[in-house]
């Protein structure tokens, strides 16, 4: 039988043992956000809400009002020395270009483009190897991609009396 449970923390597959909030991040992967205006902070409070995850797990940083070096040095803030996945909005632009600058070391990877589906699926599995994470939240984030084609409409023609 499986003994694996939701944790307190919302995660799913968290054993009985207990760890401490310093073991388990230095376990898990760190997810930020970085967008332009306030959408890393929608992005992540919708993550909270839908996955009942605490703000630890995923940290928006705002390009609001900040030159490169203070975003930079948010990010590096956030980030700190363990594996992280930034997050960003755009591909170009001053929040890619300084989680680029934050990737220099190699437990960081940027991901542009980002989108809800692909943030709920990070939380749920950041205990995976980072490179097995990235492909995965990619892959999320493509597939929630999608296109519906425009309702037909059917006009009956006029019933004659």
């Amino acid at each position: 039988m499986n003994s694996e449970r939701p944790s307190g923390d919302g995660r799913q597959g968290a054993t009985d043992s207990a760890r401490s909030p310093g073991e388990e991040r230095a376990r898990s992967v760190l997810g930020i956000v970085v967008a332009h205006g306030e959408m890393a902070q929608g992005l992540a409070d919708a993550v909270r809400k839908i996955a009942g995850m605490d703000e630890t797990v995923l940290v928006p940083v705002s390009n609001e009002g900040c030159s490169p070096d203070t975003l930079c040095g948010k990010l590096e803030g956030a980030a700190g020395e363990g594996p992280a996945i930034i997050f960003t909005d755009l591909q170009s632009g001053s929040c890619a270009l300084a989680a680029r600058i934050m990737c220099r070391n190699f437990n960081h990877v940027v991901v542009s483009g980002v989108n809800l589906p692909m943030l709920l699926d990070f939380v749920f599995n950041r205990e995976l190897p980072l490179d097995e994470l990235v492909e995965r939240v990619v892959g999320k984030g493509r597939e929630s991609i999608q296109n519906f084609p425009l309702p037909v409409r059917h006009v009956d023609p006029p019933v004659s009396r």
